[in-house]
């Protein structure tokens, strides 16, 4: 038994007229994110990230040469306000690991850059992060992780409302 099954066995006793089997299998889904995100953050922390920091670099990097996204595409990107956005992009240009410059096509607007060093970083957390996932889902057997990420992908399609992939 865990944690989880002992809350069930709780409630089926308070609650008998109800079916539990979605709060078990729901609340097995956050406890696990609960706690491997403990992890996941002391990777970041070893790097002197937060992980919305973490996000902003990653997001960035990911996006291929020349590293460079528009503030409004970043908080778009990480379902976050602009303003929320900003204090980010903030935070990282004084750390040197972004920058801020005029969009060329259109004087108003502002990209935001990784730097050489922002790049060193991200690339040297995303690895440790990467590891330590893998780390984290090592009960698991390759077929058992696919299976899981599949009936993860079809739960994530209905609950966001679609069949295809965010752009």
């Amino acid at each position: 038994m865990d944690h989880v099954d002992v809350m069930l066995d709780q409630w089926s006793r308070e609650r008998p007229d109800l079916d539990l089997a979605a709060v078990g299998t729901v609340g097995r889904l956050g406890r696990f994110a609960l706690l491997a995100g403990r992890f996941v953050e002391e990777v970041f922390r070893q790097h002197g990230l937060q992980r919305g920091e973490f996000d902003v670099l990653a997001t960035l990097r990911r996006s291929g040469a020349p590293y460079e996204l528009m503030p409004s595409e970043l908080a778009a990107l990480l379902l976050m306000s602009r303003a929320g956005m900003t204090s980010r992009i903030d935070r990282l240009e004084s750390a040197g690991l972004v920058e801020r410059s005029t969009d060329p096509a259109d004087r108003r607007s502002v990209r935001i850059a990784l730097t050489a060093a922002g790049r060193t970083l991200v690339d040297a957390a995303f690895t440790d992060h990467a590891a330590n996932e893998t780390a984290l889902l090592s009960a698991l057997s390759g077929e058992e992780r696919a299976t899981l990420d599949g009936l993860l992908r079809k739960l994530l399609a209905d609950v966001e409302g679609t069949d295809s992939p965010a752009p």
